[in-house]
């Protein structure tokens, strides 16, 4: 059997941790594990669990090898942990794909489309002027957009502060019209009363979905944010497995799920957080706003699973002012928008070729990205 004889770990701009896996007959296989802002120390986990569970071991096996990685410690779940585990697997379906000459969701049950819409972020961590960017998304050709809501917002805020996350909104659906879905995204900077309020506010101008109204450490107050608004209720980047997203299934309170698939436990926990999420009637689209791995194992997800929605992306995003996503790519052309849409590919594996001289040679520099720390006016920390 193919067996893993080695990996490396790359940090690259402007904040990815790639990482490569080879088996013994030379084939080699990509993940994107890395929590933004915490790579040294998912890199760290990354290490531990090829160096005790996977270094010698026969690929083929993903499921073992997952559960092992997870249920192989007595201590489980979390970001730093699932971010790990989701690299490796990543690594191993692209392994096994290409080992198969096969896309890794015809290994999964087949494709249930031919393309996932995608959508495109407008406006910055504090957003403005966004219905001229907005308009100028249209053009290219995209038909979703997201957007921010506020800035940092108080416990509880001023109807001033409410009317300026309204007036951008409506300055958007204004400039694009109603044929275009916008996303808006609370970004879990909103508290409980705030977050009822906004809905509210918002919902004369028909948001797609408000993401993330309250940090998942609330998740209990969803149902009663449902109950204030028709908006859809969009969360999960902040949820690592299946377990987590459990409580949310059960409580009807959210009509989106976005699990990171370089987070919540890579392409095997996804797909199966995706089928528990179809038998509720909830809607998959999965966060990434992260590099072309992380990208191509979402649209592998995507391919095969009947409740896809949409597929975020990070082309052009805020945070990629020194590489962006088709950087890194031996062909672009495998992410190629057609109004909005992005093909799912056929070749092997993830069916993304890295360029892996161009990772080497960013390799070199020094990564250090830490999120922004953000204050009160009184100098209290709040949330980014």
């Amino acid at each position: 059997m193919n067996q893993i004889v080695d990996y490396e770990l790359f940090e690259v701009p402007p904040r990815w941790l790639f990482l490569r896996v080879e088996t013994a007959d030379g084939t080699v296989g990509w993940g994107e594990p890395v929590v933004e802002g915490r790579s040294h120390t998912v890199r760290a986990a990354v290490e531990e669990l090829m160096d005790n569970h996977l270094l010698g071991e026969p690929v083929n096996p993903i499921e073992d090898h997952w559960q092992t990685m997870y249920r192989g410690g007595f201590y489980r779940g979390g970001p730093v942990l699932m971010s790990a585990i989701a690299g490796i697997d990543q690594a191993l379906w692209d392994i096994k794909g290409k080992s198969l000459g096969a896309p890794v969701y015809e290994l999964l049950g087949g494709a249930a489309r031919d393309s996932i819409r995608v959508y495109q972020w407008i406006g910055g961590d504090r957003p403005s002027e966004v219905a001229e960017e907005a308009t100028q998304k249209v053009d290219a050709g995209f038909s979703a957009l997201k957007m921010n809501a506020t800035e940092e917002l108080e416990r509880v805020d001023n109807p001033a502060t409410v009317e300026a996350a309204v007036d951008r909104l409506r300055k958007v659906r204004e400039a694009v019209g109603d044929g275009v879905d916008i996303g808006v995204d609370f970004h879990g900077r909103v508290t409980k009363p705030m977050a009822k309020r906004l809905a509210k506010a918002l919902e004369p101008y028909d948001p797609m979905f408000i993401e993330e109204p309250v940090l998942p450490e609330h998740n209990d107050a969803l149902p009663d944010i449902a109950a204030h608004t028709t908006i859809p209720i969009a969360t999960g980047e902040r949820m690592y497995s299946r377990w987590d997203f459990k409580e949310v299934f059960e409580d009807g309170s959210v009509d989106v799920i976005q699990p990171d698939l370089s987070h919540a436990g890579g392409i095997t926990e996804v797909k199966k957080i995706a089928s528990m999420a179809e038998a509720y009637d909830v809607a998959l689209a999965p966060h990434c706003p992260l590099g072309p791995i992380a990208l191509a194992s979402c649209v592998q997800v995507d391919a095969c699973t009947p409740n896809a929605l949409i597929q975020e992306q990070s082309l052009n995003i805020h945070y990629n002012e020194t590489s962006d996503v088709l950087d890194y790519l031996e062909d672009p052309t495998v992410f190629e928008y057609d109004n909005g849409y992005v093909s799912v590919p056929d070749a092997p594996g993830l069916g993304i070729e890295i360029n892996e001289e161009y990772v080497r040679e960013q390799s070199e520099k020094t990564v250090n990205w830490h999120n922004p720390i953000w204050r009160h006016e009184d100098g209290s920390i709040t949330e980014w």
